[in-house]
């Protein structure tokens, strides 16, 4: 059930933090997540995470802010992103995006042979697009799995999800944050993971 359970909660937090919510890719997940169906069926989240994620998904429509524009308030701007979604900007002393971090993750997809598929110039270390690949490698090639998770995208992804919880400020993407860190926490428990403390500049 590994597998399949990294997979499936993989892709939809990964599309949901890089897709826009009115995209082909995000408009049926948001309808699911609404509905309160998904929770029973969520792998890797702890059932108090969940209450919690179904309580934030249940007050979408009386939001102040339509999710589109919390949206681009939080992962486009123009205004400086709250919770920048790249890794480097964490890793990174300078806390750029396209950074040292970005080009070592880079080289580790070139090395095993991983080819990003992306419409658009994105950092290949967006939260997303991480999470998105470990959803592909859980199917593809389970026994890097491990490796990427520790090395790429688990060392930042907690404090990007605190701030994205924090300062979210919408209930839509305050419940995915609350979601997504459950589930991380979970894949560490099921994949026995060490995960490495790294120098965080952001």
């Amino acid at each position: 059930m590994s597998a399949e359970s990294i997979s499936l909660t993989g892709k939809i937090l990964g599309a949901v933090l890089f897709y826009p919510p009115d995209s082909r890719e995000v408009q049926p997940l948001i309808a699911l997540l609404e509905s309160s169906e998904w929770a029973p069926l969520w792998p890797c989240a702890t059932e108090h995470a969940k209450v919690q994620v179904t309580e934030y998904f249940s007050q979408i429509d009386q939001a102040q802010e339509s999710l589109t524009d919390a949206y681009q308030r939080l992962f486009v701007g123009p205004y400086a992103l709250p919770a920048p979604p790249w890794g480097s900007v964490y890793l990174d002393k300078e806390s750029v995006v396209f950074g040292d971090s970005t080009l070592v993750l880079r080289q580790w997809m070139r090395e095993n042979g991983i080819e990003p598929h992306l419409t658009q110039a994105e950092p290949e270390d967006h939260i997303g697009l991480l999470l998105m690949m470990s959803a592909w490698l859980a199917e593809n090639s389970p026994s890097l799995l491990n490796e990427f998770l520790t090395m790429h995208l688990l060392p930042w992804s907690g404090r990007y999800l605190e701030l994205l919880r924090q300062k979210a400020d919408h209930p839509f993407y305050v419940g995915v944050a609350v979601l997504a860190e459950s589930t991380l926490f979970g894949w560490i428990q099921q994949q026995g993971l060490d995960v490495k403390t790294a120098d965080l500049y952001f």
